[in-house]
């Protein structure tokens, strides 16, 4: 779909509220997301079952246009700017969040890839054409990450399968292994070694303190 009908596109730094202007809009640009599964190892079966974890962080990707020929300046002079999201900042110790706004799309974000490709120079080989390949990975707040991991989880309900011992189910439904004893005590077991296959186990998800 062609973007150059639109609004200027402009990148703003967060914490110093810069407002990088694009020199031309994008093509194009594209926005991925997805989710992440996990196999869940259950002896005796061809295909193992797959089960959600979490989703994945969108990524927006697009190709940026830089001409600075008929000002026969330094096209790195404007195309620099971006590269230059990449850096940390003292404040921070860490690289800047950034509003990418075109139109009525925006996204928060953070800066993760940026190659130039320069097609074109003056007689001293100054580059004066540009095109800047960048990748934008979604910033989630950590605020709204504490809150939402300290609700607290129901607990689900797991049958034990031949050969798996408490470890591995731990490791599989609470991602720690460590943590098979919440599960022994949850389900009154007192022998972890002797469990008969096909035992409902209650898995506790109790929320973070």
């Amino acid at each position: 779909m062609a973007l150059t009908n639109l609004a200027k596109a402009v990148i703003i730094n967060t914490v110093t509220n810069e407002k990088i202007t694009v020199m031309y809009n994008p093509e194009e640009f594209k926005l991925d997301q997805g989710n992440n599964f996990a196999e869940v190892g259950i002896p005796g079966l061809n295909a193992p079952p797959i089960q959600y974890i979490r989703g994945r962080l969108r990524t927006l990707t697009m190709d940026l246009f830089f001409d600075t020929y008929e000002s026969q300046q330094d096209v790195r002079l404007r195309s620099g700017q971006i590269v230059n999201l990449l850096n940390t900042l003292p404040q921070t110790q860490a690289p800047p969040v950034l509003l990418f706004t075109m139109g009525r799309f925006s996204f928060e974000c953070v800066l993760v890839d940026a190659g130039q490709r320069f097609t074109m120079f003056l007689r001293d080989g100054t580059p004066v054409r540009a095109t800047l390949s960048v990748r934008f990975q979604e910033y989630v707040r950590v605020d709204i990450t504490i809150q939402q991991s300290n609700a607290p989880t129901p607990p689900t309900l797991q049958n034990f399968a031949e050969g798996q011992t408490l470890s591995e189910l731990a490791g599989t439904q609470l991602g720690d292994p460590g943590q098979w004893r919440q599960i022994a005590e949850a389900n009154n077991i007192d022998d972890p070694f002797h469990i008969p296959p096909g035992t409902p186990l209650i898995i506790p998800r109790g929320g973070k303190s």
